[in-house]
């Protein structure tokens, strides 16, 4: 009776549902292969799902860097090129994603609509949110956007990956230099996001709390994310 009283619990409830996955779950809306385009319900589901995730995941990126106390390390970067060069946040997020992109031909990795889309929206998104998202100055809005900053990125990372269209430019750089080299892809990972937050930091982009905030939490944003999907797809 007890047990049954305490599932039944709405915080338990909550808690049973926010439980980080382990794995990548298989949706519905999961593509056959990294091309998969059509004009089908499914596809247009995809791709809407796509698009969204990636918009929700260039606006968590874009709070981080409006309050002014830490960016995301690649947004690190993108702001110091952006400081020392005519091209905005966004323009340099998408000439970074170019960049890395190409470093994938001698790794011999493929790329998919999804990594053209990430390459495309995020910019935008980021773009977007500079632009309409209004600033803050009170240090407890600052960290609300940080904390809801991390959940977007986390929540928008899980709905791109489970639309099965391909790796974005960063995470199929880890993955060839992973199958390249043998290295541990947490490690690869750390490498790669290490050299981008040095050079950022170098040409003068925003590094502090919110950084070490975003590094700490962001790897359990998405797996909760993941496995909040897992379980509102499961049928």
């Amino acid at each position: 009776m007890n047990k049954a009283s305490d599932s039944e619990n709405p915080l338990n409830k909550l808690l049973q549902m926010l439980r980080p996955s382990r794995t990548i779950p298989n949706t519905p809306w999961r593509a056959d292969s990294t091309w998969s385009i059509g004009a089908g319900r499914h596809h247009l589901e995809r791709i809407f799902i796509l698009i969204f995730g990636l918009s929700i995941f260039g606006l968590g990126d874009s709070l981080l860097i409006i309050t002014g106390i830490g960016n995301a390390p690649w947004s690190v970067l993108a702001q110091g090129i952006s400081l020392n060069t005519p091209l905005s946040i966004g323009a340099a997020t998408f000439f970074i994603s170019l960049t890395v992109l190409a470093l994938w031909i001698p790794l011999k990795q493929r790329p998919g609509l999804g990594t053209v889309a990430n390459i495309i929206v995020i910019s935008v998104a980021i773009e977007i949110g500079l632009a309409f998202i209004p600033e803050v100055n009170d240090l407890y809005l600052k960290f609300l956007y940080i904390f809801f900053g991390i959940a977007l990125v986390g929540v928008g990372s899980a709905l791109y990956i489970t639309c099965g269209l391909g790796t974005g430019p960063r995470d199929g750089l880890m993955t060839g230099l992973h199958y390249k080299t043998g290295v541990r892809v947490g490690r690869v990972r750390l490498g790669i996001e290490l050299i981008a937050l040095s050079i950022g930091a170098l040409l003068g982009g925003t590094v502090g709390i919110g950084t070490a905030l975003f590094a700490l939490l962001i790897g359990q944003s998405v797996a909760i994310s993941l496995g909040v999907v897992e379980r509102l797809t499961t049928r």
